[in-house]
């Protein structure tokens, strides 16, 4: 069978390959299904030039394998000097074969656009002209292929053919950005899933619109780090997600600052593969910072590995418990009792892969489980194998008190319902965050929650925001493409998916309080974070800044117009139309969420300077503008059985400051608050108002 692919594949070359090309043939064998990669020879001598560059070398790479769900595939090829290109990777779905398959670099089609079995001619995934690099082309080539989901599909590589001529590939070409451009060193080792391996690492950054060279000497960092592959699903695309930590020169974690963001040794490369904006992460990070609360810093930039273009990366902060970070105290695991035990910890909803899966299993299922469904919450920080029994038992049970709270018949009650438990702003925030991007995995999966300790603040918070990148209409199931519908439904869409909405959101619902305490954030984040021109104006300013790099990227990748998954139909053909289809999504469904957000919201204006008048009958605030003290008079006693209260928030929306109402006149000390607009938030007689002030 052997002999006649080959005459085959000979057969194909002149198509693609000059008269004096030189062809090389392996032979094939059995391809590990147990997460083990292979290595097939060819052993290449007498090639004249022996020197391959972009006079004569490297033009076609052939191969004919057997395999069922192809994409399982990582196919590279390896030249003598150990330089490895990526041929194709996570292509193909679950279709079967590379029949007589070609890769040259002057192929009409990519083989993204390709359709298995693949037949024919497709430029590769990566570039082969990066092995035409000067090096002598006789010696060991190699067919590295790797099955990346082991123990599922089997198959066998039944032959592969290499040529060379003058009519070589040429290496893409990168030689500068106006992003940050980092470069990744490996010293001939393969970067993996776990472990970490040791690289070196440079960032090159001039400063904002100036322009950065791939010949300039790293000035931002320049040292050790230990990188893997990380990520679940992000994982598959061709286009790997990286995690690393920053490294001293013996191999221990050390903080580094990269590209201005606070120093830490762990840090993240997010590709941005299937959310063609590369802006649906950052976006979402953006706004969680500016209703005041933290979420992962991030800088675009252009990423070399081991002298390879990959294209536009999105570097991030990791969730951390940090000071710059997740701001909790610090848990040792000598912190077993009293105050030093009740925080801070981190815990998650999420899938087990990664570092996850060691935690526990709520008591209450999700209101969707009729296959079962469990709601899992996972130790984060400390991490598994560092929490202790007693920490471990503290978080379970505050929890589970939170929960039990939550669903028990006096769960609106202000002191001994969910808020006794529960930071209510930000998880109003967060919903706010998740319904206006429909965030097809918010709720139910990336969904961080965290506690400090009681002396700081003993409330469960909500956060940081995680996992935006198929969000804003970029998931093709579930109804998540859809510009109406709540995405805490999500069981009603998709009632058999393992990973359901935890009760919570439902329920808090059921409280016109909290309705009306979202209404009002709602409408105030409107006029400002959430003012919709302005989020579009950043959304083309930042269009604007990725244009030079988008173009190289969707080079090297050239997806385009081809579906990955998730991405819904219609498929925008080029970056102007995936930068239209967002804008459009947001345009629409903050239009839906004015009119179809729960709650009502009585909103006060402002104040005529010093005269106290608010325009509602229950109270009136004064003196505005106001020094050092505010005082609230009410026109009635609070009602018998309610928990009247009084908040002041500056203008990011933090709490400042609660007094409790107890009498028909209230005082508010805002001695130190510095100049500017805040807003008081009062809950009176079973409804909510906001009122805005000016301190002097």
């Amino acid at each position: 069978m052997q002999g006649p692919i080959i005459l085959f594949l000979i057969f194909l070359f002149p198509f693609f390959s000059s008269p004096q090309s030189q062809i090389f043939t392996g032979a094939g064998g059995s391809i590990p299904d147990n997460g083990n990669d292979i290595f097939f020879p060819i052993n290449v001598a007498g090639l004249n030039p022996q020197n391959i560059d972009t006079v004569f070398g490297l033009e076609t790479v052939c191969i004919n394998a057997t395999h069922t769900w192809v994409s399982d595939l990582d196919i590279r090829l390896v030249a003598p000097d150990g330089t490895e290109i990526i041929l194709t990777a996570g292509m193909g779905g679950d279709g079967d074969d590379y029949n007589n398959t070609c890769f040259n670099s002057l192929a009409a089609e990519s083989i993204f656009s390709g359709i298995p079995p693949f037949t024919d001619f497709f430029k590769p995934i990566g570039s082969l002209g990066k092995i035409n690099n000067g090096q002598n082309g006789n010696g060991l080539w190699q067919l590295h292929i790797l099955d990346t989901y082991a123990f599922a599909d089997s198959g066998n590589l039944i032959s592969w053919v290499i040529s060379f001529g003058n009519t070589p590939a040429k290496p893409f070409n990168f030689s500068s950005s106006n992003l940050p451009i980092i470069k990744i060193n490996t010293n001939g080792q393969t970067i993996k899933d776990e472990p970490k391996i040791q690289a070196d690492m440079g960032i090159i950054y001039n400063g904002l619109g100036i322009k950065n060279y791939v010949s300039d000497t790293a000035n931002n960092f320049k040292g050790k780090i230990g990188i893997e592959y990380r990520g679940s699903s992000s994982q598959w695309f061709p286009k790997k997600p990286f995690g690393f930590e920053t490294l001293d020169s013996n191999g221990l974690e050390s903080d580094a600052s990269l590209l201005g963001m606070p120093s830490q040794s762990d840090w993240i490369l997010s590709p941005s593969y299937s959310d063609k904006t590369f802006m649906r992460n950052v976006l979402a990070y953006k706004i969680f910072n500016e209703m005041g609360h933290y979420a992962s810093r991030s800088q675009f930039c252009e990423l070399m590995i081991n002298g390879d273009y990959q294209g536009i990366y999105i570097l991030m902060e990791k969730i951390k418990r940090d000071k710059n970070r997740v701001d909790i105290a610090k848990l040792d695991s000598n912190d077993i009792a009293g105050d030093s035990l009740t925080g801070g910890y981190i815990i998650k909803i999420d899938k087990g892969t990664g570092n996850g899966g060691a935690g526990w299993a709520s008591n209450f299922p999700p209101p969707v489980n009729g296959n079962g469904q469990t709601i899992y919450f996972q130790f984060e920080y400390p991490a598994d194998g560092k929490i202790n029994l007693p920490q471990q038992q503290y978080i379970k049970t505050f929890v589970d008190s939170f929960e039990t709270a939550l669903m028990g018949a006096n769960f609106m009650d202000s002191a001994t319902g969910y808020r006794n438990f529960m930071d209510v702003n930000s998880f109003i925030d967060y919903f706010i965050l998740n319904e206006m991007s429909k965030n097809i995995d918010g709720y139910r999966l990336s969904t961080y929650l965290f506690k400090d300790k009681n002396s700081n603040n003993r409330l469960l918070k909500i956060g940081p925001a995680w996992d935006y990148d198929i969000a804003w209409k970029n998931a093709d199931y579930c109804e998540a493409f859809i510009d109406t519908g709540w995405a805490f439904k999500f069981g009603s869409v998709c009632p058999d998916d393992s990973w359901q909405v935890p009760f919570w959101w439902e329920r808090l619902l059921q409280d016109s309080l909290f309705a009306n305490e979202l209404k009002c954030r709602w409408n105030f984040l409107r006029e400002n974070t959430l003012n919709t021109g302005t989020i579009l104006q950043w959304i083309d300013s930042n269009a604007a800044f990725l244009e030079e790099g988008q173009q190289r990227n969707f080079s090297l990748w050239p997806i385009l117009g081809i579906y990955v998954w998730p991405n819904p139909a219609p498929l925008p053909q080029n970056y102007s139309e995936e930068i239209l289809r967002l804008k459009k999504w947001i345009e629409d469904r903050f239009l839906w969420m004015d009119e179809n957000l729960p709650g009502h919201c009585l909103q006060v204006s402002m104040n005529e300077a010093g005269n106290g008048k608010t325009g509602i009958s229950e109270f009136s605030v004064y003196p505005v503008p106001s020094k050092g003290k505010l005082v609230i008079n009410f026109n009635s006693p609070p009602a018998e059985g309610e928990n009247p209260r009084i908040e002041i928030y500056n203008g990011q929306g933090i709490n400042l400051k609660s007094n409790p109402v107890t009498s028909e006149q209230t005082f508010l000390d805002i001695n130190g608050f510095s100049k500017g607009l805040y807003i008081l938030k009062i809950y009176f007689n079973g409804k909510t108002y906001f009122q805005k002030v000016i301190v002097e």
